[in-house]
């Protein structure tokens, strides 16, 4: 019997969070898959508020959905079998293979990691099993001297992988060269010689006139620039982490729909369609000032419920969010959004703040938060006639209605989500309202009023997508020094 073949890899770390990392192993998987290979891609460890629910219910990062997208390929929680979800300064969920398994500190989460290693192992060898070439995509930096010990996510898996490294640097913050020189430099002897290139991200001019740098950069490392990635607008791709929303794009004029900016706002990635629909104006809320002149207000989901009214309370947005509704405004929550409409959100468990807290009262619901979590795909219709979309939900908890009313939503056969007396106030668990043309113009045509459905021709978001994932690869394959393509057998 002959060994089977094992899979190449590729992996992808970068100089901190937010070089773009994410966006660059979709556009590899788009290459390499347009090239005939079957492509996977691997996050060991992701942190990140933005998740999905892949086929059998399991919870993964977005980004890791994604990225099989572009591969073409099914997600499944083995491409993240860590997924940490941040709540408050010091303390995550932990994600195992999609599901919940505790809450942990940052000191216990240290005294944890080794006993995630072997399932990070079993999940890269079952995708290696089946794939040509594996995409990597590292966490943070690995030149970080009090994690190295603990590493979950970057040189240890490109070791396990017995992966090259290309190092990634975003360009257009300022600083990428000492950045690099300052990563080669922590990393121990072994790993540095790991490193096959650098790739200068985000830029933005004429790249001729970077060769003085990148020739010192090569004379001090040994290592040279494989590559430097346009900056690219309009992607339509959705941010992975929250920290996008610091650099977000200025608001254009158009239909002004506000987003409420939570302290711990969980699956924005819910909005990234309205972003590239024309005619809207879409804005993060972080002040009662921002919901001025706003059609919509949306509230998102929240990893932490009780503890973001609690602050939306405190910053005066509740009262706005009220006023903007006395004053002929509509309003729409999602997940935990959709708990906050209503009368109270309890924890008696303790599953996130604990305690109780009022809500907006603009729903005849409350809400009580339960151990178990909700994790599923499923299938939807908008009432009373539709359209159908897709749709899943990730929350705790179960929110019970005072008296019969009208439902939003019907999900295989039973009645979703809630509508106010007034028609003015939306609240739904499901996630996705805004993937499909036709979803998104139902709930626009209720923000303007539309008496009736509007004609407009709008794509799914999921075309953008596709659309974005062959513009990487094109991108890639035209500023990427082939050897590295050629060593993957991309060509």
């Amino acid at each position: 019997m002959t060994a089977r073949r094992r899979a190449r890899a590729l992996m992808l770390q970068g100089t901190g969070s937010h070089a773009g990392k994410t966006v660059l192993v979709a556009g590899f998987c788009r290459l390499l898959a347009r090239r005939g290979l079957r492509v996977v891609p691997f996050k060991s460890q992701n942190m990140s508020l933005n998740a999905h629910v892949a086929p059998g219910g399991g919870e993964m990062g977005w980004a890791q959905v994604m990225q099989a997208e572009a591969a073409g390929v099914e997600p499944c929680m083995e491409m993240n079998p860590i997924l940490l979800k941040p709540r408050g300064e010091a303390r995550s969920q932990v994600v195992l293979l999609g599901r919940a398994r505790r809450e942990s500190d940052a000191r216990g989460y240290y005294r944890l990691a080794p006993t995630l290693w072997p399932t990070v192992r079993q999940s890269y060898e079952r995708l290696a099993r089946e794939a040509d070439v594996v995409v990597i995509e590292g966490a943070g930096s690995p030149a970080e001297p009090n994690l190295m010990r603990r590493d979950l996510a970057n040189m240890r898996v490109a070791r396990m992988a017995r992966a090259p490294v290309l190092l990634v640097g975003d360009i257009d913050r300022g600083g990428v060269f000492a950045s690099l020189l300052g990563t080669m430099t922590l990393l121990p002897p072994a790993d540095r010689r790991r490193v096959r290139g650098y790739v200068l991200n985000k830029f933005r001019g004429d790249v001729r006139l970077l060769a003085p740098a990148t020739d010192d950069l090569r004379r001090r490392t040994g290592v040279s620039v494989v590559g430097v990635v346009p900056f690219l607008r309009d992607l339509a791709l959705p941010e992975e982490d929250s920290v996008a929303l610091d650099h977000a794009t200025p608001a254009s004029p158009g239909l002004r729909i506000a987003v409420v900016r939570l302290p711990h706002i969980a699956n924005f990635t819910d909005f990234a369609p309205l972003e590239s629909e024309p005619g809207i104006s879409l804005v993060y809320a972080e002040t009662a000032r921002d919901l001025a002149d706003a059609a919509l207000v949306v509230l998102p989901g929240s990893k932490d419920t009780i503890a973001d009214l609690r602050a939306l309370r405190a910053r005066g947005l509740l009262d706005a969010v009220d006023a903007h509704h006395r004053q002929g405004g509509r309003v729409l929550g999602v997940c935990g959004g959709f708990q906050m409409l209503g009368r109270t959100v309890a924890d008696p468990h303790h599953v996130e703040s604990g305690g109780r807290e009022d809500g907006l009262g603009l729903l005849p619901v409350a809400t009580t938060l339960a151990r178990k979590k909700t994790t599923r795909r499923v299938r939807a219709r908008w009432l009373p006639a539709g359209p159908d979309f897709d749709a899943y939900e990730i929350h705790v908890g179960e929110t019970v209605a005072d008296a019969p009313g009208r439902p939003l939503l019907e999900v295989e056969g039973r009645a979703e989500g809630r509508v106010s007396e007034d028609g003015r106030v939306w609240g739904t668990y499901l996630h996705g309202l805004f993937e499909s043309g036709a979803g998104r113009r139902r709930v626009l045509d209720w923000v303007r009023g539309a008496t009736r459905p509007s004609t407009t021709d709008s794509r799914d978001h999921r075309a953008l997508r596709e659309a974005a994932y062959d513009r990487l690869a094109d991108t890639l394959a035209a500023c990427i020094d082939p050897r590295v393509l050629r060593e993957l057998g991309g060509t």
